[in-house]
């Protein structure tokens, strides 16, 4: 069994940066993907960022240029940091691990981030 832990939510002003960090515990190697989503209140839950095994990210338009997904293997650990904030970044931001091919994904419980002028 994996389990998936965020941490690193709260409130941001306008401009400012957020750090988020997923600590996968349990079968990790029943992943070979991570990556953070995002809900807003009233909003379907979006792809914010991913990276698999080889470390290439992917990052949705919205926050491209402003966002950096990266992977820390030895700790299991994936972080997700985002500059130059806006309001619509409000959201739960989720953490979300996967069996590329198998259908196979884990959640964590979200962390949420408020971004206020």
């Amino acid at each position: 069994q994996v389990q998936l832990a965020e941490s690193g939510g709260g409130q941001v002003q306008v401009g400012g940066s957020l750090s988020l960090s997923c600590v996968v515990s349990g079968n990790t190697n029943s992943l070979n993907a991570w990556g953070y989503y995002r809900q807003a209140p009233g909003k379907q839950r979006e792809l914010v960022a991913a990276i698999g095994s080889r470390s290439i990210p992917n990052y949705a338009d919205p926050v491209k240029g402003r966002t950096t997904i990266t992977r820390d293997a030895e700790r299991n650990t994936v972080y997700l940091r985002m500059n130059s904030l806006k309001p619509e970044d409000t959201a739960v931001y989720y953490c979300k691990g996967w069996k590329v091919g198998t259908g196979y994904e884990v959640w964590g419980q979200g962390t949420l981030v408020t971004v206020s002028s």
